[in-house]
């Protein structure tokens, strides 16, 4: 891995839109620089040799044209709502689609700071499946999935959860479990496609 330069030395790395502390993910993407060129698959596997249990580095290809934050445009989440009955869900879910906007608060580093949490989300929606939360067995639990646009103040699965409160009175009786499942760029009719198709060609990963 390359570092920058100068008394105190960084790796190299940035982030594109990191999922918030405490939420789950099934999509998160990075840029690192290298000292060399460097197979992609070689790399792969050194990087997931490297980390926990857990963390799992699914792919790496070579970094062309713009960068990573140039391509996330929306964020596909799954939420679980454990004790949360579906059709009180999808009662809120109504709500807050019918508004035109949903006020929302959140602590920033610049303080407390209100917001539109309603014209980010592209589209959201209660799983009609019948499940139980992750790990646990024989509770009901209400899913809801969304997909949400990149747009700053970035709106997150708790602001959205929030504007459910605000216009319905939603209050989860225990902590939800959030996935993210994707992230990228979006297509016309509203789809996410992977951020590293574009850059998928088999080259050597360069030092840069």
């Amino acid at each position: 891995m390359a570092f920058s330069q100068g008394f105190t030395p960084h790796p190299k790395i940035s982030y594109a839109s990191a999922a918030p502390t405490g939420v789950a993910s099934e999509a998160e993407y990075l840029e690192i620089g290298l000292r060399e060129p460097v197979e992609p698959a070689q790399l792969r596997v050194a990087l997931d040799n490297a980390l926990s249990p857990g963390l799992d580095v699914l792919d790496a290809v070579v970094a062309t044209g713009t960068g990573l934050a140039d391509r996330i445009e929306a964020s596909h989440w799954r939420i679980e709502l454990p004790q949360v009955d579906p059709a009180v869900l999808a009662q809120a879910v109504t709500a807050f689609t019918e508004a035109e906007e949903v006020q929302v608060e959140r602590m920033t580093k610049q303080g407390r700071r209100t917001f539109d949490a309603r014209s980010a989300v592209m589209s959201i929606d209660v799983d009609g499946a019948s499940v139980t939360p992750s790990g646990a067995s024989a509770v009901p639990c209400a899913i809801l999935e969304m997909v949400v646009r990149q747009v700053t103040p970035s709106v997150r699965p708790d602001d959205v959860l929030s504007g459910l409160r605000v216009v319905a009175g939603l209050e989860p009786p225990v902590a939800p479990k959030v996935i993210r499942l994707a992230q990228g760029t979006l297509t016309a009719q509203g789809a996410i496609v992977d951020p590293l198709d574009a850059d998928r060609d088999g080259a050597t990963i360069g030092g840069r």
